[in-house]
């Protein structure tokens, strides 16, 4: 730890200049993103600002209504931004907190129940944060899929159809291309822990002094655990979502 030293504001405020970098590229290629970079980054800060300041006041808290209350509220969020990618799907919004609510609540569960996790604010927040975000991201790039490839495959769904399948044999195709799209981030990441990317929470915990090999464990321990969330996720997400691209006498809407 003694090779760390305060971050002043002067040079935080340097490195903020980064941003620069990503707004520069985005308005030269015309991709259009320069409202989004500065939202996000305004948004991260303040949010990054206010929960440093309450993250100590949240973990004294005790009561498990209360740490069940924070990650519902965190579902919701996460549930909110990533019916943003499903624009056009009918019921977005109820699938994805489903989707996210029953992966996160599965993994949660069998984290507590092994004894690995206690059910209090300290350990679920921070950790359910983990699982609950890697969910957001995962159907967020599913439905960006489906939505892509119901528009660019209507015709190959529509003689699948046309010669007798039922809605979801005519979607099979389309649905395993989403899911694997929205799960190969995480299995990518997981490829290349540790050789191509420094895993955060094992630097983190050495850093703090805990034994190398218990720091292993616990990433591990978030390995395992993105894998499981990212695929139930994708899984019900597109599974809830595909009948919503056809009407009730079994037609693909255009």
């Amino acid at each position: 730890m003694e090779n760390f030293h305060a971050i002043s504001f002067e040079n935080l405020l340097l490195a903020s200049s980064l941003v620069l970098i990503t707004l520069l590229f985005s308005y030269r290629q015309h991709l259009h993103l320069e409202k989004d970079i500065i939202i996000s980054a305004l948004r991260a800060t303040v949010q990054l600002v206010i929960m440093g300041y309450i993250l100590n006041y949240l973990f004294s808290f005790k009561h498990p209504l209360f740490t069940l209350g924070v990650l519902l509220v965190m579902m919701g969020n996460a549930s909110y931004n990533a019916a943003k990618r499903g624009r056009g799907i009918k019921n977005v919004q109820a699938i994805s907190f489903v989707a996210i609510a029953v992966g996160a609540t599965i993994t949660l569960s069998i984290l507590v129940l092994s004894g690995i996790l206690q059910f209090n604010a300290y350990q679920m927040i921070p950790v359910g944060g983990m699982v609950i975000s890697g969910g957001m991201i995962a159907i967020g790039l599913c439905y960006r899929q489906m939505l892509n490839s119901f528009q660019s495959r209507h015709q190959e769904v529509e003689i699948k159809l046309a010669l007798g399948a039922t809605v979801k044999e005519a979607s099979m195709d389309i649905l395993r291309d989403a899911i694997k799209t929205g799960i190969q981030p995480t299995i990518d990441s997981a490829k290349t822990l540790g050789i191509v990317s420094l895993p955060g929470m094992m630097t983190g915990l050495i850093l703090a002094g805990l034994p190398p090999v218990e720091a292993i464990k616990y990433q591990i321990m978030v390995t395992f655990m993105s894998l499981a969330t990212t695929s139930m996720a994708s899984f019900i997400a597109c599974y809830l979502a595909y009948k919503g691209f056809f009407n009730e006498r079994q037609q693909l809407e255009k």
